[in-house]
């Protein structure tokens, strides 16, 4: 993705686009603090917002998208299905963001993580497609889905397939086996938490390889993300942050410094991991 801008689309395997570059807001504060953080990243240039029911945020993703004035086509909007797996509570619960977000259709709507069981996973991809056929979201896929969730699913032959899998991806945990099973099946990768939460913001390979580019370490990890093909997703609800956190399109890291990255990973979990589960 060397020619990647912030206007940049991916293609999904259903045919429909996806901004590149995301706001993630993961823990960004209910009320003011998502608000001011979401117009800010519409200001610049972002149209990309990514949210969840878990995050308690929805509303306020909602009202900062009507009052920006931006034409509801031009945004792009994840959220997240999370414990209301099944096929009546995934309807219920997609209605319920629906409302809190006050818009007439999610763009993306994701399976948060497939920790409730095979029953209740395929109940509630039964669900996300009836969600689809009836107009009230674009696309579907699925986040922290392991291989096995991920061939139990395609093994059932759905008439919607994952558009993509969202995953925590960086340098020190690359899931190069999900990655080019996903690949393998045209699913998209979606890396949440590219920064390490700033854990590994001061690994020396890091600062070194940002110096050379008069970047800081953390955009050497965004560019990582985009010059894999994935789709990432920085949080940040600091204006300067979310300014500088797409201040990545007028370099490319070579091959070299990619390579020291590459060799990074320890299988670092900034997070949870459910893509292990049964």
């Amino acid at each position: 993705m060397a020619d990647v801008t912030l206007n940049t689309q991916v293609t999904l395997n259903n045919g429909r686009h996806i901004p590149a570059v995301g706001l993630g807001v993961y823990r960004a504060q209910p009320g003011e603090s998502t608000q001011s953080a979401v117009l800010e990243a519409l200001k610049i240039g972002y149209r990309h917002v990514d949210t969840a029911h878990i995050y308690q945020n929805e509303a306020d993703v909602g009202a900062a998208i009507a009052k920006s004035g931006i034409p509801r086509d031009e945004i792009f909007v994840t959220t997240k299905l999370w414990a209301d797996q099944g096929f009546d509570s995934a309807i219920q619960a997609c209605e319920e963001s629906l409302q809190k977000l006050g818009l007439d259709y999610i763009d993306l709507y994701l399976v948060h993580s497939p920790n409730p069981g095979p029953k209740r996973r395929k109940e509630t991809w039964d669900a996300l497609q009836q969600l689809v056929a009836k107009d009230k979201v674009k696309s579907i896929g699925v986040s922290n889905y392991g291989i096995q969730h991920l061939k139990e699913l395609l093994g059932s032959n759905p008439n919607i397939r994952p558009v993509v899998n969202q995953l925590e991806i960086h340098p020190w945990n690359t899931r190069e086996e999900l990655v080019d099973f996903c690949n393998s099946q045209n699913i998209k990768i979606e890396a949440y938490s590219p920064l390490t939460k700033g854990r590994k913001l001061d690994d020396p390979d890091l600062v070194r390889i940002a110096a050379k580019y008069d970047k800081s370490p953390a955009q050497v990890l965004i560019r990582w993300s985009l010059q894999h093909g994935y789709i990432v997703l920085p949080k940040s609800v600091t204006p300067e942050r979310i300014a500088s956190n797409v201040n990545v399109f007028d370099f490319d890291l070579c091959d070299s410094d990619m390579r020291i990255l590459n060799d990074k990973d320890e299988y670092l979990l900034t997070g949870w991991d459910p893509t292990v589960v049964p």
